[in-house]
């Protein structure tokens, strides 16, 4: 099969693919974008967005990357379905597998295929996902407030989510697996001389109780194998997120995390004419007019470092 030759390529969709393709298509640089393995990315299991700017009123997720993804093909951005599972950026121009059959030859690829949230694995997360169980606490805690939640989780980012629910909620505990957190001290202290947090430790989540919405959790202390029931209103996991950079792999520079090391206040990556943008390379925000902010930061990079290429073949 012959390989298809674009300018620009963006792979993943969400808030910084759509705003990348935005941009480029305004530019006329024809942009191609796959929407990977979750066409909109996390957005799609979020029920109500509240913080997003233009929004006065909030709006669903799926809607609102809908309006992304009819923004972007407004401009003539080529919006497809199908993942990248393949690349070789050793050469250039650069080369993409889509779905491992179809390959792409772009003079410039964006990466946006954002992170994933680690999860339980219990049926009853996945289900009331969006809900009342959710990954991200400064996204969903304003609808919770001045009632109880739970926070699984015993590192920095558990502690952070339960100290930023402490100033909306009631009572917020903290479920904390071993007998001790794996948190920096200070943000075990902070969380410690909280009132209104309640770390439980040696504690496992056997199931999230709730039809509709989550109305409890049920426990189980690991050492005495105590079985109890909280009464919560919203659950949030923050055992961390996985960036999704596995086809990256040997392809570009990645932290000890696996996100992909971008320069300082750009979205260049370690391979010339490669950008990324959004939580594959954003492990402290997470957030989607962050994500938005850095594809439109990806789209006029790419466009600039397009033009520099032009230049260069012309003298």
């Amino acid at each position: 099969m012959t390989a298809e030759h674009v300018k620009v390529l963006i792979i993943g969709s969400g808030p910084a693919g759509y705003t990348a393709a935005i941009y480029a298509a305004r530019a006329g640089l024809n942009p191609v974008l796959y929407q990977g393995n979750q066409p909109g990315g996390q957005l799609m299991t979020t029920n109500e967005v509240e913080n997003f700017p233009g929004y006065p009123d909030g709006v669903l997720g799926p809607q609102m990357m809908q309006d992304f993804e009819r923004q972007a093909a407004r401009f003539g951005t080529s919006i497809r379905r199908g993942a990248a599972t393949k690349v070789d950026f050793s050469g250039y121009p650069h080369r993409v597998w889509i779905d491992d059959t179809k390959e792409i030859i772009a003079d410039a690829v964006i990466i946006s295929t954002g992170a994933s949230a680690k999860w339980l694995g219990i049926p009853s997360e996945q289900r009331l996902n969006g809900s009342g169980v959710s990954a991200c606490a400064v996204c969903d805690g304003f609808f919770y407030r001045n009632q109880d939640v739970a926070v699984v989780g015993g590192g920095d980012t558990a502690c952070e989510e339960a100290h930023y629910l402490s100033k909306l909620c009631n009572r917020v505990y903290m479920l904390v697996r071993k007998s001790e957190m794996r948190a920096s001290k200070i943000m075990q202290e902070r969380v410690l001389k909280t009132p209104n947090i309640t770390v439980l430790f040696n504690t496992e989540t056997e199931e999230i109780l709730g039809e509709s919405t989550v109305t409890g959790v049920r426990i189980r202390n690991n050492k005495t194998q105590e079985v109890r029931e909280l009464s919560i209103a919203g659950f949030f996991v923050a055992i961390g997120h996985k960036p999704n950079t596995e086809i990256f792999q040997g392809q570009l520079e990645l932290d000890k995390n696996g996100y992909i090391i971008t320069k300082p206040g750009s979205t260049y990556t370690s391979v010339p004419g490669v950008f990324a943008c959004g939580d594959v390379q954003d492990a402290v925000y997470r957030q989607a007019v962050t994500a938005a902010g850095t594809g439109c930061m990806a789209a006029l990079d790419a466009e600039r470092w397009l033009a520099m290429q032009e230049v260069a073949m012309e003298v």
